[in-house]
């Protein structure tokens, strides 16, 4: 594997969920694998579990790990070309992606969208600059419109929690208070296709995703519907992608234990942080519904797989 970008990186998508289940196992049988090897971890934005999880992965490894918080620790960092730097910008990227890719091994960067123009999300100028300038692998750790570490955890979770060869897995959006990525929903989309799941997509009138993700998967905007014997619930809020960015109304799809009796007894799943009681029910929450503690916990296992596979490719 030389980069971690998208599920488009992953050869064998059941080998690598076995070897996670492998590392979950036995987490230090690697532990020399990253000796004298430097991660660094570059974040526009905030991160818990991605920071969390990826940096005592390489730990595991070995290896050692550099963070940087792009907003408060570094020049910041001007992405266009041919035009005069006299203003915020003091950096380009051409020149600090090949300089830390120079200090590390391999480079994990997590940044978000602006929910303002959608092509310019949607081209990934951010991750791509990394791709481009940089002579070290990159690992997404969630980008505009992608975050793979995710659901590769999210898959794994569901391989550990099915109780039936092939599941019935339902994404459903859930009201927020604020407009949020299409990122999470995207990826697991892209991931959830490569596995034997019977996928259904269920989300008000005006909130459909981008076709090259739901291309394929059945669409019901009846949440009632969409739930009925379900295996698993995932739950995510994102914004409009059509009417880019907006919050399109806040109808009552919050997710409680009223809704979840027609399903079969369903697994409900949610990538964190969630807004209690806006978008799931404590008694939800706080129920055998609810795996959403060991969903997180599996961060670290897919993160450190992700890094093994690159690490023996060096």
């Amino acid at each position: 594997m030389k980069h971690f970008i998208s599920i488009k990186d992953v050869a064998d998508l059941t080998g690598l969920i076995k070897t996670s289940k492998e590392i979950k196992q036995n987490p230090h049988t690697d532990s020399e694998l990253g000796r004298n090897k430097t991660l660094g971890l570059v974040f526009f934005n905030s991160s818990l579990r991605t920071r969390m999880s990826t940096t005592r992965a390489a730990y595991n490894l070995g290896m050692n790990v550099i963070a940087l918080n792009v907003s408060s620790d570094s020049w910041q960092l001007e992405f266009s070309d041919g035009i005069r730097m006299d203003g915020g910008t003091a950096e380009h990227i051409r020149e600090a992606v090949p300089v830390l890719c120079s200090y590390c091994d391999i480079i994990g960067v997590r940044s978000f969208p602006a929910l303002v123009n959608r092509e310019e999300d949607y081209s990934e100028k951010v991750i791509n600059s990394f791709i481009e300038f940089g002579t070290c692998p990159i690992v997404n750790l969630e980008s505009a419109t992608l975050h793979p570490l995710q659901s590769f955890t999210d898959m794994l979770t569901i391989e550990e929690f099915k109780s039936v060869d092939r599941p019935k897995v339902v994404m459903t959006w859930a009201p927020h208070i604020k407009a949020l990525p299409q990122a999470v929903s995207n990826s697991f989309l892209q991931w959830a296709k490569q596995m034997d799941f019977e996928l259904t997509i269920t989300h008000p009138e005006g909130l459909e995703l981008a076709s090259e993700f739901t291309e394929g998967i059945q669409v019901e905007y009846n949440q009632e519907k969409a739930f009925e014997k379900a295996d698993f619930v995932y739950v995510k809020n994102w914004s409009s992608y059509q009417d880019y960015g907006k919050v399109v109304g806040q109808p009552d799809w919050e997710i409680t234990l009223e809704k979840l009796r027609n399903t079969n007894e369903a697994k409900v799943m949610h990538c964190l942080p969630v807004r209690r009681n806006v978008v799931i029910a404590d008694n939800v929450l706080d129920s055998d519904h609810s795996i959403v503690i060991p969903q997180a916990q599996n961060r670290l296992y897919t993160a450190q797989t992700v890094l093994k596979e690159i690490l023996t490719s060096l």
